[in-house]
């Protein structure tokens, strides 16, 4: 006897209607692209776009899938956890499907590899749910409160695509009727069309604003949407920031209006400002209405646009509005029910776009403050040249961890007049958030209270010091390092300098040598981390003649999705030695640009001594 839950994967007008859509296990260009969206908003290796029918599932859309499944795009039922979301009408998120009782059994686990599980209804017009939009992790996955926001965002896209391939499913039944039905099926091909205009263009708008990191470009993208479909006369952003309105201005000159009305009030006369307070959309059908319900300036503005008709949509943030969407025409504009509600489900579009880019810049922000407490001025050393370069990564949020430094230290007390050491380090503490930057900035301290602490130890015993203090002190600092110990040889070899250097899992420090070759110094030991046990630390000596070229990085450098570390590794080694009588500055930014690029997804930090010839 079949369970209710088999009732209603079994269920005739729900198989109907998914016949009606015109998917099955065939590649559809649409649907693929909301698994790649899926893919690429939720960063899983694995999206589907899966359709249940009586006897299968099929993947209309897929992203990830080894063969046979990608080449056939459907499984058995036995392999399909998305009967489960079809089976309660909600969405079903599993962390690891191998601890969870309702998914243990399945064999998608070990066929199709699916550890981490999160589906979302796809439903037409009667609320039946013909497949699930799913992501799918090939590792255990906990899914954020954001993760099943983004997948219900794209469902609800999706679903209206779907509904829309139904009712063009029956609008060709209609046809096959009297003249009455076929000029009713011409309206509902008219708003059909519409309506899938509609779709596409918020499917375009989550691909477009999913990955845009600036006020500006975020700006730029909503306009080039609306532009082609909406084509409105003027398209503006107007944030709300404690208590008053800023217009984000189009910096090409192309509506001056902008620069004369940068900022006001929220509880000012203009319908961006109650719209924002209000929290609905404001339309403004003429410029007599706008005369007689707003104030002078609102009414300026529009005349500077030549507006006649204005639609202005909040921006609907976590805590509050983050401000207002406006659209606007040079001539009279009727804005119907589904025309609103596109546009406020492209304004919260925009609105995740506009709250990230805010996080963004805020990032950027600390970035350069971090980067200018980095970017000390270097102490000045008899006999040495020295440079250090801090560059933020590409992400600007991704700051994080990594750090030089460059000291002298006093002779020990029991080595007399003794020339002093200069000690140099470069490390990089695990994470790309300011908690990384906070432990990064106290293991600095620790290193330098170590070595201060160590009179005429070598750089091993300093950074086992360092060890003890992070583990009892229970800091928690946990990553890489190279330290080192620079001191002028004795005569007769006064210009050549003694190189002592410890390395805790760091990327090998580069020597360029005055003959025009390059050596990467190997030897390493265990990376620092407080849930180690405690290992050896070994210091290795080398000694450097007149010209020769230090060069301590960190792994932005060097490492790169897709790249090869040795290949990289040779190409800073070419450019050392290329350059390696420049100005110091000038070499590490020329480094930076040739190895790494412009848009490096890590933090850098370099740091470069040569000894006087």
């Amino acid at each position: 006897m079949a369970s209710p839950k088999d009732e209603l994967v079994g269920d005739g007008d729900r198989l109907q209607a998914v016949r009606d859509t015109g998917l099955t296990a065939v590649a559809d260009a649409d649907m693929d692209r909301f698994a790649r969206l899926v893919s690429r908003m939720l960063g899983v290796p694995v999206a589907l776009v899966s359709m249940l029918e009586e006897a299968r599932q099929v993947f209309p859309g897929m992203i990830g899938l080894g063969d046979p499944w990608a080449r056939t795009r459907q499984t058995p039922l036995s392999h399909s956890l998305c009967h489960h979301v079809v089976a309660s009408r909600e969405p079903f998120t599993v962390a690891d499907t191998r601890a969870d009782e309702r998914t243990a059994a399945s064999p998608a686990i070990d066929d199709l590899g699916v550890l981490g599980y999160a589906g979302v209804p796809l439903t037409d017009d009667a609320g039946r749910v013909l497949g699930s939009l799913c992501a799918i992790d090939t590792r255990p996955r906990q899914w954020s409160a954001e993760d099943l926001a983004a997948l219900r965002d794209l469902a609800a896209a999706c679903s209206a695509e779907l509904r829309l391939r139904i009712a063009s499913s029956q609008r060709e039944l209609a046809r096959r009727g009297e003249a009455r039905a076929r000029e009713r099926a011409d309206v509902m091909q008219e708003r059909t069309r519409t309506a899938l205009k509609r779709s596409q263009l918020l499917l375009r708008a989550a691909d477009a604003l999913a990955d845009t990191t600036g006020l500006s470009e975020v700006r730029r993208r909503v306009r080039d949407l609306v532009s082609g479909d909406l084509k409105p006369h003027y398209v503006g952003l107007v944030l709300a920031e404690r208590g008053r309105m800023r217009r984000l201005i189009d910096r090409t000159g192309v509506a001056p209006m902008e620069y004369s009305y940068e900022t006001y009030s929220i509880d000012s006369a203009w319908p961006t400002a109650r719209a924002a307070r209000e929290k609905r959309t404001v339309i403004v059908h003429s410029p007599e209405e706008l005369a007689d319900q707003y104030g002078p300036d609102a009414v300026a503005a529009f005349g500077q646009l030549g507006l006649h008709t204005a639609v202005c949509v909040p921006l609907p943030g976590t805590a509050s509005s983050l401000g207002a969407l406006v659209l606007g025409w040079a001539h009279p504009y009727e804005i119907d029910v589904l025309e609103q509600a596109v546009l406020a489900s492209l304004a919260g579009y925009t609105a995740r776009a506009v709250e990230r880019a805010l996080f963004v810049d805020d990032r950027v922000h600390v970035a350069h403050q971090l980067q200018e407490a980095m970017l000390t001025d270097l102490p000045t050393v008899a006999g040495l040249d020295s440079a250090a370069l801090y560059r933020p990564a590409a992400q600007a949020d991704m700051v994080g961890g990594d750090w030089y430094d460059l000291y002298v230290l006093p002779s020990a007390p029991d080595r007399g007049k003794e020339p002093a050491t200069v000690a140099l380090t470069i490390g990089d503490i695990t994470g790309h958030d300011m908690h990384a930057a906070t432990l990064m900035g106290q293991t600095r301290s620790m290193l330098r209270q170590a070595d201060l602490d160590h009179p005429g130890k070598d750089p091993a015993h300093i950074v086992r010091a360092l060890e003890h203090a992070n583990r009892e002190l229970h800091v928690g600092s946990s990553g890489t390092l190279v330290h080192t110990h620079l001191r002028p040889c004795p005569p007769p070899d006064a210009e050549t300098w003694e190189l002592t250097w410890t390395n805790a899992g760091h990327p090998p420090p580069l020597l360029a040598l005055p003959d025009g070759t390059t050596e990467l110094l190997h030897d390493h030991g265990a990376l620092i981390h407080p849930g180690l046990e405690p290992s050896g630390r070994t210091s290795h000596r080398r000694v450097l003649a007149p010209g020769t070229l230090l060069l301590l990085y960190t792994d932005g450098l060097v490492e790169r999705r897709g790249a090869d570390f040795d290949a990289l590794t040779d190409r800073a080694a070419r450019v050392l030695t290329t350059h390696r009588r420049d100005d110091l500055p000038a070499l590490l930014s020329h480094l930076v640009d040739s190895v790494a690029g412009p848009t490096a997804p890590d933090d850098i930090a370099l740091l470069a001594v040569r000894v006087k010839r």
